[in-house]
């Protein structure tokens, strides 16, 4: 009997303690990057290159912060469009969506998927850089 009074006031002492117990969660997503990348400089375009692709600089995230990537030119491929890696809004955070080649025709010397001919980063033409 004083065996079971003994446990019963253990239990009853403890009982607070775990009714304050908190879980916390973090679920990581991989890929997702909580903080948005920064505003994309500003490079100016170099002179055409025939037979190349401008690929545009970008914000690259790597451990745990963004590094800029500058442009660079890239060997053409005939008869494709290169579209240009980007960041997208997704899951609450933010995704690298990889650059890719789409099939299609470029349009000028520096190609654009968007095909007006070169790549102005957002916000840049409304301050007259593009």
């Amino acid at each position: 009997m004083r065996l079971s009074s003994t446990l019963l006031a253990c239990a009853l002492a403890a009982a607070p303690f775990c009714a304050s117990a908190q879980v916390s969660v973090n679920i990581n997503v991989p890929g997702l990057i909580t903080v948005a990348p920064p505003a994309p400089r500003y490079e100016p375009l170099p002179p055409p290159r025939v037979g190349y692709v401008w690929v545009p600089g970008a914000w690259q995230y790597r451990h745990d912060a963004y590094a800029w990537q500058q442009g660079y030119w890239q060997p053409a491929r005939p008869d494709y469009v290169y579209a240009p890696g980007r960041w997208v809004q997704a899951q609450g955070g933010w995704r690298w969506v990889e650059p890719e080649w789409k099939p299609g025709k470029a349009k000028g010397h520096h190609q654009d998927f968007d095909g007006d001919g070169y790549h102005c980063p957002p916000g840049q033409a409304k301050k007259g850089r593009c």
